[in-house]
Order: C-alpha cells, then sequence, then structure tokens
C-alpha cells in the first residue's frame, strides 16, 4: 500500500511540474508580446528623429504635447545605456473639457500615450492604444463620439511621424 501512494505521489509531482513548466512558458511568452489593443508601427527613422518627427506632428495636428518621460534619457543621464523608449502624452483642452463632461472617472486615461520604442538594429517603433479603445469601458455614447473623432487624428500623427 506505501509503495502503491508513492508511485501515486510521484505521478501527481511529474504532472504538477508538467503543468508548472506550462504555466511558465504562457508566462513567459506573453510577457514580451503587447496587448492586442496595442497598435504598433513601424517606422526607419532613428529614436530621436522619431521623437521628434512625433512631436512636430502632434502640434501640425493641433493636439498638445502635455508631457514626456523617458526611461533611456534618464539613464543616460546615469551614464547607464538602454535601448530608446519614451512616452509623449498627448492632450488638448477643449477634448479634456468634453471627456469630463461625460465621464469624470474618465480623466485618469488623459492624457492619451504614444510609447517610442528602439530596437537593436537601430529601427523605431511606436505604439498606442486607440482612444476609442481607451474610452469605451466607460460606457457613455459622448465620450464614445469624441473618442472616434481621435481615433484618425493619432493614426495620422503616426502615419505622418513614421513616414519617409
Amino acid at each position: 500500500m506505501a509503495e502503491s501512494i508513492r508511485c501515486r505521489s510521484r505521478g501527481a509531482a511529474s504532472r504538477a511540474s508538467v503543468i508548472l513548466a506550462f504555466c511558465l512558458s504562457v508566462l513567459a511568452a506573453g510577457a514580451s508580446a503587447a496587448p492586442p489593443a496595442v497598435m504598433t508601427t513601424a517606422s526607419g527613422h532613428g529614436f530621436d528623429t522619431l521623437v521628434s518627427r512625433l512631436e512636430a506632428s502632434i502640434g501640425q495636428h493641433k493636439m498638445g504635447l502635455v508631457a514626456q518621460a523617458s526611461a533611456s534619457r534618464g539613464a543616460a543621464s546615469r551614464r547607464v545605456v538602454i535601448p530608446g523608449n519614451a512616452v509623449l502624452m498627448v492632450f488638448r483642452n477643449d477634448y479634456a473639457v468634453r471627456m469630463l463632461a461625460a465621464s469624470v472617472a474618465a480623466g485618469i486615461e488623459a492624457p492619451l500615450r504614444l510609447y517610442v520604442t528602439e530596437l537593436p538594429d537601430g529601427t523605431t517603433q511606436v505604439h498606442y492604444v486607440a482612444p476609442s479603445v481607451v474610452f469605451a469601458p466607460y460606457g457613455s455614447d459622448a465620450l464614445d463620439a469624441m473618442a472616434r473623432e481621435l481615433d484618425p487624428v493619432f493614426a495620422q500623427i503616426v502615419a505622418d511621424a513614421v513616414a519617409p
């Protein structure tokens, strides 16, 4: 009887090891992939060039660059080199007023973000979530209408910035 219990325990331990290995592989694979809602656009431009082009495109499309954050620039100030990355936070006050009139809770989403990443070959990508996706969970028709107006604006900001 004791022998049969040991065999079952080893079998259970073996199954548990297989399940654990499977779960870890799924988690590891998911850790490197962007969530499905994130739109990614490749660019042949270098990091600093693309950031400058995005800044210009944001202004050309009458949006405001509210703030900018960059771990790579912060690291460089400490003499640490990591691939370029920057988050450009974009919005405009008339949209902010409309957003808050529709949903105060949605205020956590503003400003909307464009995320620039540098790849090992020196090219870059721009990542963002379409405004209609960002604001959809709030269930407001007015907010959804505003977000649908912003979708093509953000798409064009990115398209203009990555163009050759």
